[in-house]
């Protein structure tokens, strides 16, 4: 994982593209949330489907970033995993 990380590093020197990298961040914290919840109950995306009435093919365009979730389907999402939907504003210089 070094070398990746030293490669992102690397990358992330072009300040056109650590700024692209900067906005999709957000995007990266919900598809890694959703994912991590998954992965902590040992959940397959089809037993998420089956809990949270969310087509299994959905639940892998979310994880992939290929599609972008609303709030409702988030939390439906949490529901399947019995848990509950949190979002939070943070002031920047706090990141």
């Amino acid at each position: 994982m070094r070398k990746f990380d030293d490669f992102l590093a690397e990358q992330l020197q072009d300040e056109e593209l650590k700024k692209e990298f900067d906005e999709l961040q957000p995007e990266f914290d919900v598809i890694r949330a959703i994912v991590d919840a998954r992965i902590s109950q040992n959940l397959t995306q089809k037993q998420l489907a089956e809990r949270s009435g969310i087509n299994q093919a959905d639940i892998s365009k979310i994880e992939n970033g290929t599609r972008n979730p609303s709030i409702s389907l988030l939390k439906r999402l949490a529901a399947g995993m019995d848990m509950a939907l949190k979002i939070d504003f943070i002031p920047k210089n706090k990141i």
